[in-house]
């Protein structure tokens, strides 16, 4: 078997895949000779775009166990569609095959961790019997409300209770490491979209993510090793690294709709179509018998231009129904407060269906007693807002303060230059 080897500009910003093709010893190490399991989906590639299981397989190491979370191993699924074991097994096609999988596929068992349950959103004892370790390499996205990073919070507290070290090789957080934006959830809103007491966009990478998670439950510190990146700054946007963009997720097209995502998912909160069903996802926004014209008019925003729009879903809210709404361009990057942001769109698009239902009621990722709009925002507070303008922005100031705050509390953990 040939190895292809990656090669990097100065300068480029290497992920822990990038430094385990690169026959980084360090790396290759903790891999190599030993019986893993992999907790991916198709984001997970290196520079060259080949996933993260030919690359371990590449480097010695034998993969026996697949583990897929919400969207499934290969990334299919759309939102809360519940992925039953092995049904999207097949791993990322590589044009230029370094192995012969048939042999080997046979033998590995993809198990999913976003089932019909909640119970299902943890692995099995008996699943992690026998492994050496477990790799986890998932792209996040910055947000709290993404719930890769609460299934490999749920993977490293299994794993250390059978006494299986968690590997993470780490990868950037799109929007930068600097920044920080919302209050962690209050008391008694922890939920799949927000596991932890962590700020809407929080700042952290994956692995600085999962120590401050290992910190929290007293894990021991050989439950968790994590793999840092060569080369990736706080102060770097996506585009800065020289990494290719992958759909993390079926709605996350572009580097831009995650720079909306952390007050776009908001509106999965509430009857407004948040743009899925449409070809850019969050960034566009609305419902019938809304004013886009009214609501660009109305609400100042800084680092983005509000364009009003009419558009049809192809699929879910609304679909195939003429929406009025918004699509929010993004012109600064450095000023653009997403959260604050979409919070005051929800406010304004509320202000224009009075007396309609405008909170989502139906199932939100496996709760059914507290509304979708409570644990994407982290308590009523918001909700009971909408119609008192005074309210509004004391819940902002609130917003800021738990940033501020939770900004301090994470230092500890950053792995990263940090730029004060």
């Amino acid at each position: 078997m040939t190895r292809r080897r990656v090669t990097t500009e100065s300068g480029a910003t290497r992920t822990g895949l990038d430094r385990l093709a690169l026959d980084d010893a360090e790396v290759v190490a903790q891999v190599r000779g030993k019986r893993l399991g992999l907790l991916a989906h198709a984001a997970s590639v290196d520079r060259r775009l080949v996933h993260a299981e030919q690359v371990i397989r590449a480097a010695g190491g034998t993969v026996v166990a697949r583990f897929g979370p919400e969207h499934g191993f290969s990334g299919s699924a759309q939102d809360m569609v519940p992925v039953p074991d092995g049904g999207d097994a097949e791993p990322m096609i590589d044009t230029e095959p370094m192995f012969d999988r048939s042999e080997q596929d046979r033998r590995v068992q993809t198990y999913s961790l976003y089932g019909e349950t909640a119970a299902q959103l943890s692995p099995r004892r008996e699943w992690l019997e026998g492994l050496d370790a477990v790799v986890i390499d998932l792209q996040d996205v910055g947000s709290r409300y993404y719930t890769y990073v609460w299934t490999a919070a749920y993977m490293l507290r299994a794993a250390a209770s059978v006494g299986v070290p968690v590997v993470v090789l780490d990868r950037p957080n799109p929007l930068g490491g600097e920044i920080v934006e919302g209050a962690p959830q209050r008391p008694g809103y922890r939920s799949f979209v927000g596991a932890y007491e962590v700020s809407v966009r929080h700042g952290l990478t994956i692995g600085e993510l999962l120590e401050w998670v290992r910190r929290r439950e007293r894990l021991d510190v050989d439950a968790l090793a994590v793999v840092p990146m060569i080369g990736w700054r706080r102060s770097m946007h996506f585009e800065h690294t020289g990494l290719p963009w992958v759909m993390p997720s079926p709605n996350m097209p572009t580097v831009d709709t995650a720079w909306v995502y952390p007050g776009a998912c908001v509106l999965e909160g509430t009857q407004l179509s948040e743009g899925r069903g449409t070809t850019r996802p969050f960034e566009i926004w609305g419902a019938p018998g809304i004013d886009g014209a009214k609501i660009a008019a109305a609400v100042s925003v800084e680092g983005a231009t509000l364009r009003p729009i009419e558009f049809e879903p192809a699929f879910q809210k609304h679909a195939r129904t003429r929406c009025g709404g918004v699509q929010v361009h993004v012109t600064d990057r450095d000023t653009f407060r997403a959260h604050d942001t979409y919070l005051r769109l929800i406010v304004a698009a509320q202000n224009q269906l009075p007396g309609r239902s405008f909170w989502r009621r139906e199932r939100y990722e496996y709760e059914t007693s507290r509304l979708a709009i409570d644990l994407l925002t982290g308590g009523p507070e918001f909700r009971f807002s909408v119609t008192t303008p005074d309210r509004l922005q004391r819940v902002l100031e609130r917003e800021r303060r738990g940033a501020s705050l939770f900004a301090d509390d994470r230092r500890a953990v950053l792995r990263h230059e940090y730029a004060t």
